[in-house]
């Protein structure tokens, strides 16, 4: 080894890793539905709901 090369590290670098973007989509994925797990009743209430509002306020403003 000559001074103009540079001195190698002595243990193997690990290679960098690099997640795809489809890797990425899916953990997103995986997380948001592991992390909203709600009973369908609870889901089917919200809906119905908020259709009841929606269409009030739909009924209030041909009123007005």
């Amino acid at each position: 080894m000559t001074t103009s090369e540079p001195a190698r590290p002595a243990v193997p670098q690990a290679p960098e890793v690099r997640a795809s973007v489809l890797a990425a989509f899916q953990l997103v994925e995986d997380a948001r539905y592991l992390g909203e797990r709600r009973p369908a009743r609870t889901s089917n209430r919200r809906r119905a709901e908020r259709t009841v509002a929606d269409r009030k306020l739909a009924r209030d403003l041909r009123a007005s």
